[in-house]
């Protein structure tokens, strides 16, 4: 599934250090897709924490947190595959391209990120080859290898994001992002308008504007896939209960919502 790692990978990542990317459920029957971005805060032993605190390392800015229990909550719930990364988005973000500020940010909201500070062009080529590139290629062959198959994958990223963002408190509960293919972030909204539960808003937290649909244009836009990227506000995914609950909630209105969509 994964590509031999090359040897800028192997200067960064140790071989009995994790992949830097899982794929879960790889034989399942649902042409879903799930994608994580940013499952892990986990970093690389030869970086260290990149000089942050510990709960630094815990927050948000270093992954999203409950972002991959639900993940594999609907992976089962499903039956899709899930394509998750393994390390931190501090160390490389892995829904950016490389040409972006932020994949590998000096800051991030109100914490300062040392081992990020002054990268050079070799080090920016080391995170690029040890974790960027192996996730993109992973994703580009798996929905490669599913088209040959004459299955049409349906791209549905999963993130979180924190209640208070630069102190400002949000209210949105539960986001469908989209760029420019509307269609199942639309048939997600209808599926959802029965839901009295969560505050369901479109293109919030976040938009394209924000440079969050990386994913969605490199690998759903070009092959007009069906795609979708769903933010669910952390403090309702802290427990294992709270994820399972939350995974339950996105089955029933991904199963919705898919069933609506006009057939390839």
């Amino acid at each position: 599934m994964q590509p031999a790692p090359d040897n800028q990978t192997v200067a960064l990542l140790k071989p009995e250090e994790p992949e830097p990317v899982s794929c879960i459920n790889e034989q399942a029957k649902s042409n879903i897709l799930l994608i994580c971005e940013h499952a892990s805060n986990a970093f690389p032993q030869k970086l260290g924490q990149l000089g942050l605190s510990e709960d630094a390392t815990k927050s948000h800015v270093a992954w999203d947190p409950g972002a991959l229990g639900v993940s594999h909550h609907l992976s089962q719930l499903l039956d899709a595959t899930l394509i998750h990364q393994n390390y931190s988005r501090l160390v490389y973000d892995c829904n950016r391209p490389p040409s972006a500020t932020d994949a590998m940010p000096e800051r991030s909201e109100v914490f300062d990120i040392p081992g990020n500070k002054g990268l050079s062009d070799t080090d920016k080529a080391a995170r690029i080859a040890a974790i960027y590139q192996p996730f993109e290629d992973s994703l580009k062959v798996f929905i490669a290898k599913r088209r040959d198959q004459g299955r049409t994958p349906i791209l549905i990223t999963i993130h979180s994001f924190t209640p208070v963002y630069h102190g400002k408190k949000r209210e949105v509960e539960l986001g469908i992002l989209y760029d420019q293919d509307t269609r199942l972030a639309n048939a997600l909204l209808q599926a959802s308008e029965h839901q009295k539960d969560l505050i369901i808003r479109a293109n919030e937290p976040y938009s394209p504007v924000d440079g969050v649909t990386h994913t969605l244009q490199t690998h759903a836009l070009p092959h007009e896939l069906h795609n979708v990227m769903i933010e669910i506000r952390n403090d309702l995914i802290e427990t294992k209960a709270q994820q399972k609950a939350m995974a339950q909630t996105l089955a029933q209105l991904c199963q919705t919502a898919i069933a609506q969509l006009t057939p390839d």
